[in-house]
């Protein structure tokens, strides 16, 4: 370690989990490790990994449903002899869970791509609603929580989100989480579990870990270029994703900020921007940039939704926000950005929330402050947003997960 790498190491910024452990605001997102030859490319992983932990950052996040990541991420912390001065963060696949004693195969498993006898933050992956916890309830998975942490074969329990925010705070309501991890972003303030979720875990005492900062990307590379100048213009010289990190770091409630970082540019960077950052570090000037920029954004969207959910709840649960802001994804992004989130956060779940239990009654539109006509456009949303192969995910969905 070189006098640079410590300096950065000691500039590195830290906020704390429940427990007062600091965790860095920075955490690693180990998904997007670079590919070679269709394997991820463990010796340029592991020198990116290398660097971050010199640098500070002490979360790095995988997937057991993440392909060959899991091994890697072993054999980078063995490797490296870093393992005990690191929190890992992994996931049950709960949905893939059909009896009890497949909570304790996985997990075994999971230790042993790990190269470890304990895992630091467990999650329940992409759990979306109250009923996929209490179904994994109903398996044991309470005691078997209990009896983990007691041993200390798991340190924190948590759950990873993809879902609205009542629902969100459902979840959190239903169990004594340590953590939990949602999407959000400066697009996300009001889709996903939003800027409300975000305050509702945090005024519960638990600690909030960040996904999709830059929302896949597009917050950092695919800016219409209106947002582009405004951002050169600005005084204060970042790029789109240095903003994007900024924006989120300034509010206290955020605990860490994952990134895929899978390049020592993307690294050194995001390490420069962290160091930077304290809750309220933003100027007035640069929240009203940010502000121009979501504007732009929203202006390049099919259907003029703030996500404020007035129109909520559905008597039909519909989550007309949720598939406004995948639709709008489709012309601001891409037909895949949209298509996920519309799936992830609608279809994936027992009690789905699609476009197609809207019966038409019209409710929602006496609510709507935007004066949408939202029966309508819930009709063009599903032109887009239910292709064949949708709808048929949504009859195999709650067969495949056995609720």
């Amino acid at each position: 370690m070189t006098a640079g790498d410590v300096e950065r190491k000691q500039k590195m910024k830290y906020r704390n989990n429940r427990n007062g452990d600091p965790l860095s605001i920075l955490g690693y997102g180990c998904m997007r490790f670079s590919m070679k030859n269709g394997k991820i490319d463990v010796p340029k992983a592991q020198e990116e990994i290398r660097r971050a932990y010199e640098a500070g950052v002490n979360y790095y996040d995988t997937a057991y449903i993440y392909p060959g990541n899991e091994e890697a991420v072993g054999e980078i912390m063995e490797n490296l002899g870093i393992r005990e001065k690191v929190n890992i963060a992994t996931k049950l696949p709960h949905y893939r869970v059909k009896k009890t004693e497949d909570i304790e195969k996985y997990f075994q498993e999971e230790l042993a791509r790990l190269r470890t006898d304990h895992v630091d933050y467990y999650l329940m992956h992409m759990l979306n609603d109250v009923r996929s916890w209490e179904r994994i309830s109903a398996l044991g998975i309470r005691d078997w929580i209990r009896e983990k942490k007691e041993s200390g074969a798991v340190r924190q329990i948590g759950f990873s989100y993809h879902g609205n925010a009542d629902m969100f705070k459902e979840l959190i309501d239903a169990y004594d989480w340590d953590f939990c991890q949602i999407q959000y972003n400066y697009m996300d303030e009001y889709s996903q579990a939003g800027t409300d979720g975000l305050r509702y875990a945090a005024s519960k005492g638990i600690p909030v870990i960040i996904m999709e900062p830059l929302r896949g990307g597009t917050l950092a590379n695919k800016l219409p270029n209106e947002a582009r100048e405004l951002i050169s213009a600005f005084p204060e010289k970042r790029s789109p994703a240095g903003w994007g990190f900024r924006w989120l770091w300034d509010q206290p409630e955020v605990t860490c900020v994952l990134s895929g970082m899978n390049s020592m540019e993307m690294l050194e960077e995001n390490l420069k921007t962290a160091e930077e950052a304290e809750p309220g570090c933003m100027t007035e000037e640069e929240q009203e940039l940010i502000r121009k920029i979501r504007e732009i954004m929203n202006s390049k969207m099919k259907v003029g939704c703030t996500g404020c959910r007035y129109c909520m709840p559905c008597p039909h649960h519909v989550d007309i926000p949720g598939t406004f802001s995948a639709y709008n994804r489709r012309y601001s992004e891409s037909y895949y950005a949209a298509l996920k989130e519309y799936f992830m956060c609608t279809v994936l779940r027992k009690d789905q929330t699609s476009l197609t239990n809207c019966i038409g009654c019209g409710a929602c539109e006496t609510k709507c402050p935007q004066h949408i006509e939202i029966r309508k456009e819930l009709k063009n949303a599903g032109k887009v947003l239910e292709p064949l192969f949708v709808k048929a995910a949504r009859k195999i969905v709650p067969v495949f997960m056995r609720y």
